[in-house]
């Protein structure tokens, strides 16, 4: 399986509130976000990991170029990256979108924490639901500590229904964690065609298109989008 990984953002809440290093770069527990996830990927049997960075921060496609040259902690990485600045992390997914057309993959943006336990099991439904015809598997949590939720309406076998902005009934958001078939490249290209940007209107798109999508259930995702952010993802880890 391939995983993708959105590192294109500029962090500048995170910078506003004195944090230097790049978000990607950003520590929790002593390592990387962005190595976290490559280690968590690699244990899961990635045969391609796929990277979109900004053309403005150097100092990230520097790492990215040193793993890919060297691996990670002498562990070899198969890393494919790209370098560009984009207007949302739609147009992000859509830069790399022609390294993912071939095979499911798993997409997830870089500052996306869990537990690398529950990870494994959502891998392991993720195929077994490919192989059953299901066009895709979001991770979602009813851990609700985000700024602009994304409410996903779910029916009692945890088919998604809707993606809602605002919701008072719906139990889970999304988690941030896209388990995808080659299907809905096509989806993405219909948006950008149309001019939309963010993922939440990618991810209505593909219920336009009758795309059959399931939700997984983790415990908790956490995001880095402020200092006080980096605190809470130690303690949730630990």
């Amino acid at each position: 399986m391939k995983y993708a990984i959105i590192a294109a953002g500029e962090g500048s809440r995170l910078a506003a509130e004195g944090i230097e290093s790049p978000k990607p770069l950003v520590m929790v527990r002593g390592e990387m976000l962005i190595d976290r996830l490559i280690r968590i990927f690699m244990d899961n049997d990635a045969e391609e990991i796929v990277i979109i960075c900004n053309d403005l921060t150097t100092l990230v496609g520097q790492h990215l170029l040193d793993i890919q040259q060297n691996g990670l902690k002498g562990r070899p990485i198969p890393l494919r990256f790209v370098m560009k600045s984009t207007p949302s992390s739609m147009h992000s997914f859509y830069e790399i979108s022609r390294y993912l057309d071939d095979s499911a993959f798993c997409l997830t943006t870089v500052d996306t924490i869990f537990q690398p336990e529950e990870f494994n099991e959502y891998i392991g439904s993720f195929k077994k639901a490919v192989e059953e015809g299901i066009d895709g598997m979001m991770g979602v949590t009813d851990y609700i500590d985000d700024e602009k939720p994304l409410y996903v309406e779910v029916d009692d076998e945890l088919y998604v229904k809707a993606f809602l902005d605002k919701s008072d009934d719906c139990r889970f958001i999304s988690g941030g964690i896209y388990g995808l078939t080659p299907r809905s490249i096509a989806t993405l290209q219909g948006c950008i065609d149309r001019g939309e940007s963010r993922m939440r209107n990618f991810q209505r798109a593909l219920i336009a298109d009758g795309l059959r999508l399931k939700a997984y259930k983790f415990s908790k995702v956490l995001d880095i989008d402020h200092a006080a952010d980096i605190k809470k993802a130690e303690d949730f880890l630990t």
